[in-house]
């Protein structure tokens, strides 16, 4: 076999070194992508040094569309968080990835040695997976581990002690620890006993909201506050019927408060994360969806995209609903009749494009789960045979047995927005 001449072999030591070299910069590229570094600076959080403002929400809706109300972030709870940053990648938006530190009111025991050891271990290896993922923002530690315990102490250093291996195993990602709410000393406490954590996530609703950022700064917060989880009203929050049963505000009233609570945090600077883009049953199926299940969106995202500097999906407006009411007591804010009866309902909603709306009517059981931290509920029976006679003027309910319910109603555009709206009854 001929020998190259030497000429071959620079011409080939040259192909080498381009391939060399070229090696070396796509991997300084992927390094920089994946390296992104994270900090906190004062009340700042910053990305890559430049400052980060997080707004979005938490859930599994279609990402696209969060980023067209112009969010940047989205928030997980525990699960495996592989395939939400890369969804989260291709839309353009960070994540904080939730570790799920037990809860005590769930029955997790820090006294237990194996226990605690294995949760740090299960948490670390997820930390030490996905710490170099180019959409990652953050770690939530935890999600209002200290709620429902008489004594919360056990709370404080499981926190801590996932904190600091976060700390240590990831440090260009700042730690989260997500409270519900303040309470009278909760942030004092985070404080004190988990020095790790260098953002304050805080759980919060309805009125609450306008105090929440000042409450835990007097408690002595100094850097980053995100409002972690944020919605119109919590169901804890409402005005009730004589039988416990919560009054839930129409989605028209949601976006109202909605766009009130956004403009008042946005003169705090601190984070928003709302609750929740997608749909889920907790009291009704409708109370905390920015979704429907089927992806129909309502008049919330209207009101974050207004705060966000976005754009509602397709540029398209959410009908309104002006009232639902009993048709023969429109003061009335819940229904009663006798078994045998009926019921009259009647309605006023409207389209501000002018769409041709459609009213779908129906009826279920009132839920009697009443679930803590939102823990899962399964979904009320329903009566679909109860809705007689329906329109978008109004329905009418009979042929139920003695019992609770409530009476629902969705408003569509044929466009992909809705509206929604629900009253409690009872069938005496």
């Amino acid at each position: 076999m001929p020998c190259a001449s030497m000429a071959e072999r620079k011409g080939e030591g040259r192909g080498r070194g381009r391939w060399f070299w070229a090696g070396l910069i796509l991997l300084a590229t992927i390094h920089a992508a994946v390296a992104a570094d994270v900090t906190v600076s004062g009340r700042q959080i910053l990305n890559d040094g430049k400052r980060f403002d997080v707004r979005g929400a938490t859930g599994d809706g279609p990402l696209p569309m969060l980023a067209t109300l112009g969010a940047t972030t989205v928030r997980t709870y525990g699960e495996d968080p592989g395939p939400i940053l890369d969804a989260a990648e291709k839309a353009g938006l960070k994540v904080i990835v939730g570790l799920w530190v037990g809860q005590p009111r769930q029955g997790a025991d820090y006294g237990d040695r194996a226990f605690v050891e294995r949760q740090l271990a299960e948490l670390q290896a997820m930390v030490e997976k996905y710490r170099n993922h180019p959409a990652l923002l953050m770690w939530g530690i935890g999600n209002e581990v200290e709620v429902e315990l008489a004594d919360d102490s056990p709370a404080w250093p499981a926190i801590e002690q996932v904190a600091a291996m976060v700390r240590r195993v990831d440090p260009a990602h700042p730690t989260m620890g997500v409270l519900a709410e303040t309470g009278s000393d909760k942030v004092k406490k985070l404080i004190a006993q988990a020095p790790s954590i260098q953002v304050l996530g805080l759980n919060s609703y309805g009125d609450a909201l306008y105090s929440a950022a000042s409450r835990a700064r007097a408690q002595g917060w100094e850097g980053p506050i995100v409002v972690t989880e944020l919605g119109a009203l919590g169901q804890w929050q409402a005005a009730q019927a004589p039988w416990g049963a919560p009054f839930e505000p129409s989605s028209t009233q949601k976006a109202i408060q909605l766009r009130r609570y956004l403009k008042a945090l946005e003169g705090e600077e601190v984070g928003t994360i709302a609750f929740l883009w997608g749909s889920k049953q907790e009291v009704t199926p409708t109370w905390h969806s920015l979704l429907l299940p089927d992806g129909v969106w309502l008049e919330a995202s209207e009101a974050m995209a207004e705060a966000w500097g976005g754009q509602a999906p397709a540029e398209n407006h959410a009908p309104r609903i002006g009232y639902l009411r009993v048709a023969d007591d429109p003061s009335a804010p819940f229904a009663v009749w006798p078994a045998g009866d009926e019921g009259s309902f009647t309605l006023d909603a409207v389209d501000p494009d002018g769409d041709m709306l459609e009213a779908r009517w129906s009826v279920m059981a009132e839920s009697a789960a009443r679930s803590v931290g939102g823990d899962p509920e399964a979904a009320p029976h329903a009566f679909p045979e109860a809705v007689r006679q329906s329109g978008p003027t109004g329905a009418r309910i009979s042929g139920l047995p003695a019992g609770r319910y409530r009476v629902f109603v969705e408003v569509h555009d044929g466009r992909g927005a809705a509206a929604t709206a629900n009253m409690p009854f009872e069938v005496r």
